[in-house]
């Protein structure tokens, strides 16, 4: 396919996308839980753990997404199995994306919905089992010269932020310099995706 935009490991993924939860979901009696993103945008995700002593030894998914979405979450699928829940929870996008050789990056917010499905999981698991969720909540700064963190976009966008103007009003962002401009605006983009525009 000539206009294919993905790398062969994406494609394999997707094309032959792992552990799909075909079955019915009792069926796979699933320890834990999560799920993420809003069908109104087109993307929403399901992942379901078994875990015995903190290891998650078993894993299914299902999504309504893109190649991109679909691709992610299988290498995810593969990439825990076997894998402490604490060092899943820390599984970052980007992590996925490198996994696969790259996505392009209009399409990167769709590697997004798995890991937060995921961690709805585990936290899930842990409220089932009476303990406090993980917080590891990395942040990275969009905008440096105000400190301007993604988690502050997310909550921006929350309080309804829904553009770049908004968002400048809410956060001041871009106010100094504006090179974080595409980046906070991919984040708004993503956020859309992955909770809708409520």
């Amino acid at each position: 396919m000539s206009d294919w935009l993905y790398s062969d490991t994406v494609k394999e993924h997707f094309t032959n996308p792992q552990n799909v939860l075909l079955e019915d979901e009792s069926i796979f009696a699933p320890d834990a839980r999560g799920q993420t993103g809003n069908i109104k945008c087109g993307d929403q995700m399901l992942m379901l753990l078994k875990i015995k002593d903190d290891v998650i030894t078993d894993v299914r998914w299902k999504t309504y997404g893109c190649a991109s979405a679909i691709a992610s979450t299988s290498m995810l699928s593969q990439t825990i199995k076997g894998m402490r829940i604490e060092d899943a929870y820390k599984i970052k996008p980007e992590d996925l994306v490198e996994k696969l050789g790259g996505l392009p990056s209009f399409k990167i917010h769709c590697s997004v919905l798995g890991d937060k499905a995921l961690r709805a999981a585990i936290d899930d698991y842990l409220a089932k089992t009476g303990r406090p969720g993980l917080l590891v909540e990395e942040t990275v700064v969009i905008c440096h010269c105000l400190g301007i963190t993604d988690k502050d976009i997310e909550t921006a966008f929350h309080n309804g932020a829904r553009d770049w103007e908004q968002l400048q009003q809410a956060t001041k962002i871009g106010t100094v310099c504006g090179s974080c401009r595409i980046k906070a605006e991919e984040l708004l983009h993503g956020f859309e995706h992955i909770y809708g525009n409520r």
